[in-house]
């Protein structure tokens, strides 16, 4: 059974959304996204906050990486 996701948690999840991104960095933000769901569904504490924090700032370095990537091969 999933946990209950408290509300903090949930605010938390809403900076790893991506439909706001061009498709090639969707590509890359994806799975980061489904990763914080999965963990804010099934852990829970002070923990899980951090490491949702952590997660988050690694799916921005790739998101940045991809896209200074995309501008030197174009």
């Amino acid at each position: 059974m999933a946990a209950e996701i408290h509300p903090a948690t949930a605010q938390m999840l809403r900076n790893f959304r991506y439909d706001h991104l061009p498709a090639h960095l969707q590509k890359v933000s994806r799975p980061f996204h489904d990763l914080a769901h999965e963990l804010a569904e099934t852990l829970t504490g002070p923990e899980a906050t951090k490491a949702l924090d952590d997660l988050w700032k690694s799916k921005n370095w790739a998101v940045v990486a991809a896209s200074n990537t995309a501008g030197e091969v174009g």
